[in-house]
């Protein structure tokens, strides 16, 4: 079993920076991708960034002002937002797309529970 924790939401005032974090928990041998996606009020979930073991690759609306990272040691991923905007404001959802269990399996597709970040004056 795979778990996923968030952290690092808030509000914030338009401009300023938040660093979100993604602990990921469970019987893991490795994990290949992981990334960040977001919901805002009345939309669909929509992907932000992710990271494997060679590129990174993000979203044209956050290109520039995001940045994903991962220390692996830690097994926790990270999104770095700066310069933020309104329309940043959604449910951020930590996301691991691929991960080699210390039983030897791939398995796919685990989530967070989110973390709310609002941007506001």
């Amino acid at each position: 079993q795979v778990q996923l924790v968030e952290s690092g939401g808030g509000l914030v005032q338009p401009g300023g920076s938040l660093r979100l974090s993604c602990e990921v928990s469970g019987s893991i041998f490795s994990i290949a991708d992981m990334g960040w996606y977001r919901q805002g009020p009345g939309k669909q979930r929509e992907l932000v960034a992710n990271i494997t073991s060679s590129a990174t690759n993000y979203a044209d609306s956050v290109k520039g002002r995001f940045t994903i990272s991962r220390d692996s040691a830690k097994n926790t991923l990270y999104l770095q937002m700066n310069s933020l905007k309104a329309e940043d404001t959604g449910v951020y959802y930590c996301n691991v797309q691929k991960v080699l269990t210390i039983a030897g399996r791939w398995e796919y597709d685990f989530w967070g529970q989110g973390t709310q970040v609002t941007v506001s004056s």
